[in-house]
C-alpha cells in the first residue's frame, strides 16, 4: 500500500527525482517525517502547497491520503 509523492519545480531537484512512493495512509506529520534535510525543510515552509489527486488543499496540515492516492507538492511559482 503506497501513496505517490509528486515533486514539482525546485522540490524535484531537492528530492533527486520527480516522484517517490511512501507508505499509506499518509497524513501531514508522516509526510514531514518521510522527508528529511533540505527537502523536508522546504516542504514544511509556508509557501509550499499540497494537492491530493489534483485538488489543492486549503491547509496542508489537513492532508490525508490513502493507498493509490497522488500527493503533489507545489513550490511557490516564480515568474520573470
Amino acid at each position: 500500500m503506497s501513496v505517490t509523492l509528486v515533486f514539482l519545480g525546485k522540490l524535484a531537484d531537492l528530492a533527486g527525482a520527480p516522484e517517490r512512493a511512501v507508505e499509506a495512509p499518509l497524513d501531514w506529520s508522516s509526510l514531514v517525517e518521510a522527508l528529511d534535510g533540505p527537502l523536508g525543510d522546504a516542504v514544511a515552509g509556508e509557501k509550499v502547497r499540497v494537492a491530493v489527486n489534483g485538488t489543492v488543499l486549503p491547509e496542508k496540515t489537513a492532508l490525508f491520503a490513502e493507498d493509490g492516492d497522488e500527493v503533489a507538492l507545489l513550490p511557490p511559482v516564480s515568474g520573470g
